[in-house]
């Protein structure tokens, strides 16, 4: 029986009640963990006004009461889904969520999981969840791909001059940067993580404060020459 077989839907099928916990092993690396952080952070804060979305990192999909490979497929490492509400959930209920899959999934290779990834996990995510766009990243190696879902089948996504990846449901670029995986604007500007947000708001800080210090200065430059010209700069009209 064919893998695609093994998760078909039964119209027969009781789904069990929802309240299902996420069920996933720890993640491979520290690596691991902070990609999938930096992914969750930096698109939360850049769609920060929008609640039509859920985005979150290992969490359990359950999408099958009859699920006949548990112990090979779990959750992904990272997915995104849209035209949902924006909330905390202990696992993704495809049932209970009108029948919603994600829109993009991105797994985090490494040794024991990468052919996992590149094989079942992407029949399963092409065959059965349908999602439009998978992405899989090698946080040690940098490898890195894109595949979009044309007529059933997953195509390989074609590189932009950065070798960044075009995401059509994120309208937003991924690529890799400073040896991590990156969201980008179409106009190629990099999407900062909530640190970096607070590290540009400080410089920006900063740079106002000497800015104003130099006025400062000035000013006090200027009413030192009037006094030398016996001008009080305190009664100056103007």
């Amino acid at each position: 029986m064919s893998a695609t077989k093994d998760f078909e839907f039964q119209n027969d099928v009781i789904f069990p009640q929802g309240d299902l916990y996420s069920d996933e092993p720890p993640l491979e690396s520290e690596l691991h963990l902070r990609q999938i952080i930096l992914l969750l952070q930096s698109l939360e804060l850049w769609w920060r006004n929008r609640n039509d979305f859920y985005a979150v990192g290992n969490l359990t999909i359950y999408y099958s009461q009859r699920q006949k490979r548990s112990e090979e497929f779990r959750g992904p490492d990272f997915f995104v889904v849209l035209g949902c509400e924006r909330k905390i959930r202990k696992s993704w209920v495809v049932w209970e969520e009108d029948g919603k899959y994600p829109n993009i999934i991105v797994e985090l290779l490494s040794n024991s999981t990468a052919a996992t990834d590149k094989g079942l996990k992407k029949q399963i995510f092409q065959d059965i969840f349908r999602t439009p766009e998978y992405f899989w990243f090698d946080p040690n190696n940098l490898e890195f791909a894109g595949f979009t879902l044309i007529g059933g089948t997953y195509e390989p996504i074609e590189p932009n001059a950065q070798r960044w990846l075009w995401s059509q449901q994120l309208n937003l670029y991924l690529g890799v940067y400073e040896h991590k995986l990156r969201y980008f604007t179409a106009e190629g500007n990099l999407i900062p993580t909530p640190e970096e947000v607070a590290e540009q708001e400080r410089e920006r800080a900063e740079q106002e404060k000497q800015r104003a210090e130099q006025e400062r200065q000035r000013a006090e430059r200027l009413a030192a020459k009037l006094r030398e010209l016996n001008i009080d700069p305190e009664n100056l009209s103007l």
